[in-house]
């Protein structure tokens, strides 16, 4: 599966996908679209950003 990294770090937040999508600025369903194939770099910072500022805002 690709980007299983991803999807582990997102379910081990309990996040859903729809949150880190509204998070990065698009779609849910093209957040399904990215998960399908790897990653470029700047991708996957965007999401690892957008992951990073979910986890935050559930810590306070």
């Amino acid at each position: 599966m690709n980007n299983s990294l991803v999807r582990d770090e997102i379910k081990r937040l309990r996040l859903f996908h729809w949150e880190v999508a509204k998070q990065i600025g698009i779609s849910d369903s093209r957040f399904s679209v990215w998960l399908r194939t790897p990653l470029s770099d700047e991708r996957r910072k965007r999401v690892e950003k957008a992951i990073d500022e979910l986890s935050q805002s559930i810590k306070q």
